[in-house]
């Protein structure tokens, strides 16, 4: 090659769970100003699905599927836009323009803007060129309020989208807007179903500069910095250990650790190998979210669906709020037709959630009873109200 590689931009997209990242993401996508874009995925779960959802070619779509910020974010993310580098200097990929970080929605951003500033091959080769962060019009103003992942989100932005608008009231909205303003005052705030959210030049932030936020924001990149370099100089002959167990293996560092979410927020996935009948389908999300729906953080899911197997259905659901099931005109992976659905909660008992769905499905075991009958008379059950 010819002299140096120019840096490649970086931006990230952050926003909670069912914000609507990955439609924003979608949306942009098209405009041809990203058609020399690639996007990392970080997905919070043992299965993942995001990137069989963004509508790009496959060479375009990096996933890193862990879910386990503590390695995910200083290792992996780090390696992957070295690797990135090194395929566009030996010519073995076309050199890129910018590079998208999807972050999962419990991510707390510090640690990913801190991989990007604070390593320095990184920086010679990639500038971090601004956060975008998606808010839900609906439930954001409650998701701020219990989540402070979701409060840093907001306060480093650059560029705030609000999705959901056309589902909010004036009430909500305007105080949604009144807590943004508050955490973040300089960050422009931008309609999500307008033409300006679905266009290249929303990622075009300029160097991130986080003098511009407010103080917080300063003070958790540093904690981040020295987080980092704590758990580097503890932990950097381990990345071979069991995620699942590191979750909660930072001792120590319980005072300020950002990779983790509550021992009651939990992830996980059910896979099923046979198409599933619509009306079974319908009748289990439908009892989810109306018994369970404020346990619910996120669902999402690509169902093979009985009347159809050839086209999946797509689920997104937010708490009690559910989009209108999509079809994909055909399989993101032909050889993988299996359903697959990850499920966040916060207080739901992963063991109920799967019995409740092996009832509707035609499997229920014996060792829940309560779930098949549930399934069977949802009025019958103490404790489930409609």
């Amino acid at each position: 090659m010819n002299g140096p590689s120019p840096v490649v931009s970086v931006s990230i997209l952050t926003g909670f769970l069912g914000a609507g990242k990955t439609t924003l993401l979608n949306r942009l996508l098209k405009d041809p100003d990203l058609a020399d874009t690639a996007v990392i995925i970080n997905e919070f779960g043992d299965v993942s699905i995001d990137h069989l959802l963004v509508e790009a070619s496959s060479d375009g779509v990096i996933e890193l599927s862990d879910g386990c910020l503590c390695c995910t974010v200083r290792g992996e993310l780090v390696d992957t836009l070295a690797d990135l580098m090194d395929r566009m200097q030996t010519g073995r990929i076309k050199p890129l323009r910018r590079v998208v970080i999807e972050t999962t929605g419990l991510a707390d951003p510090a640690p990913v803007l801190q991989s990007v500033l604070g390593n320095p091959v990184i920086a010679q080769n990639f500038r971090l060129d601004g956060v975008v962060t998606v808010v839900d019009a609906v439930n954001g103003l409650q998701t701020i309020a219990n989540h402070v992942e979701a409060l840093k989100q907001v306060a480093v932005a650059d560029r705030l989208v609000i999705s959901k608008t056309k589902l909010a009231n004036d009430i909500e909205r305007d105080a949604l807007l009144e807590r943004l303003r508050d955490l973040n005052p300089r960050a422009p705030v931008i309609d999500g179903d307008t033409d300006e959210a679905g266009r290249a030049e929303l990622f075009a932030c300029g160097l991130y500069d986080a003098s511009t936020k407010v103080a917080d924001v300063g003070r958790w990149l540093q904690d981040e910095a020295r987080a980092n370099h704590d758990h580097h100089d503890h932990d950097h002959d381990h990345h071979g250990h069991d995620h699942h167990h590191h979750h909660h293996h930072h001792g120590d560092r319980d005072h300020h650790d950002v990779t983790r979410h509550g021992s009651d927020i939990r992830s996980f996935s059910i896979v099923h190998d046979r198409p599933i009948e619509p009306m079974a389908l319908e009748m289990f999300v439908d009892l989810l979210r109306s018994a369970h729906g404020e346990k619910l953080l996120r669902m999402k899911a690509v169902v093979s669906v009985a009347d159809n197997p050839d086209r999946p259905l797509v689920l997104h659901g937010v708490q009690t709020v559910f989009h209108a099931p999509e079809r994909l005109a055909a399989w993101p992976d032909p050889d993988d037709r299996r359903t697959r659905m990850v499920l966040i909660t916060k207080g739901l008992e992963e063991a109920f959630v799967r019995d409740l769905f092996d009832a509707f499905t035609g499997k229920p075991r014996i060792d829940r009873p309560d779930a098949q009958a549930l399934a069977d008379n949802p009025l019958a059950v103490p404790g489930v109200k409609f």
